[in-house]
């Protein structure tokens, strides 16, 4: 019996979620659909430049590894998180908001350090698309230093943000995490996160794959760039030199999956997109739900196409508690 079904890693960052133009987009200099790093001063100047859209903006705890483990925490996962955040009033939110969902993290998270809690600007363009700016702070020191043996031992599967790849204390720490699973028989999972650090960071991230983990999550810009291929069937193919299954997100076509033996098409229901931030961290938390409580590969794809529809239908990269809950209605 595991005391967790799954132990993650990643960036601790605020979101803060803003409406804007293609036009803002423009002025502003900001690059649209990826995520690009920035230090503070930048994006401060970008929180001043939108100072008039702030009104409705919305404030919560995300990063990509977190939204996906309290995805699986509300869809009835045991969790655990490791990251890093500062000692200031961002770090307390982030905290409170971990506990809130049900998920675990290590005693030493208590015990912030100085600095600043990472901050991510998430700007979304009337066609759904999110842009994001991201200011990592004290995440980009997140180490093997945050990593709790005792609790990655006890779990079924560890997930790794492919974020990490950017910090080189991340990228050790996301290493060491799949090496010392691997060793104790708890099965890995990795995102490749962002086309950005498909772009940048591509040899990083082969080394936080290693010889291979047993699930991939990547979307189709991130599989094509990642694999160096023209076509999605060709990327299907080339992905099984890293991975032992994987899922290729397609947006509204739904997702392309392989689990070692059989590749599967499963479709995503049709929905008004309004919002695509956390699509992508909501797939990966639904499926990983359903493969925990051994569902067949394609139903788990399915519950996880249905979970990141309805994200994409609302504003913010995750959702309400009882919606997973209905989301499961139909495979319970």
């Amino acid at each position: 019996m595991h005391q967790y079904d799954l132990y993650g890693i990643g960036a601790a960052l605020l979101d803060t979620e803003i409406e804007v133009s293609d036009g803002d987009l423009q002025t502003l200099g900001v690059e649209k659909g990826v995520m690009t790093l920035v230090d503070d001063r930048r994006q401060q100047q970008l929180v001043d430049d939108l100072q008039d859209h702030l009104v409705t903006a919305k404030r919560a705890c995300g990063g990509s590894g977190a939204n996906t483990v309290i995805a699986a925490s509300y869809f009835g996962l045991k969790t655990f998180y490791s990251c890093k955040v500062a000692a200031d009033d961002n770090g307390d939110f982030y905290r409170a908001n971990l506990t809130s969902a049900g998920v675990t993290y290590p005693s030493a998270l208590q015990q912030a350090d100085g600095g600043t809690t990472g901050k991510c600007l998430v700007m979304i363009t009337p066609d759904a698309e999110r842009s994001m700016n991201t200011f990592l702070g004290i995440s980009e020191q997140l180490s093997v230093a945050e990593l709790d043996t005792e609790a990655l031992n006890a779990s079924r599967w560890a997930y790794i943000e492919g974020y990490l790849v950017s910090s080189a204390s991340g990228r050790a720490a996301a290493i060491a995490l799949r090496e010392q699973a691997q060793g104790g028989g708890v099965k890995t999972a990795l995102s490749l996160s962002d086309p950005a650090m498909v772009h940048f960071f591509r040899d990083g991230l082969r080394e936080m794959i290693g010889g291979g983990v047993d699930m991939l999550f990547c979307n189709r810009d991130e599989a094509l760039g990642f694999t160096e291929t023209d076509s999605v069937d060709a990327a299907a193919t080339a992905l099984r030199d890293y991975c032992r299954s994987f899922a290729i997100t397609l947006g509204a076509e739904g997702a392309l999956l392989w689990d070692g033996e059989q590749q599967y098409r499963v479709a995503s229901p049709k929905v008004h997109a309004i919002d695509t931030n956390g699509a992508g961290d909501m797939f990966a938390g639904a499926f990983l739900y359903g493969i925990n409580r051994d569902l067949p590969f394609a139903e788990a794809g399915e519950l996880a196409c249905r979970a990141a529809a309805q994200v994409v239908s609302q504003y913010g990269p995750r959702l309400r508690a009882e919606q997973h809950g209905e989301l499961l209605a139909p495979v319970v």
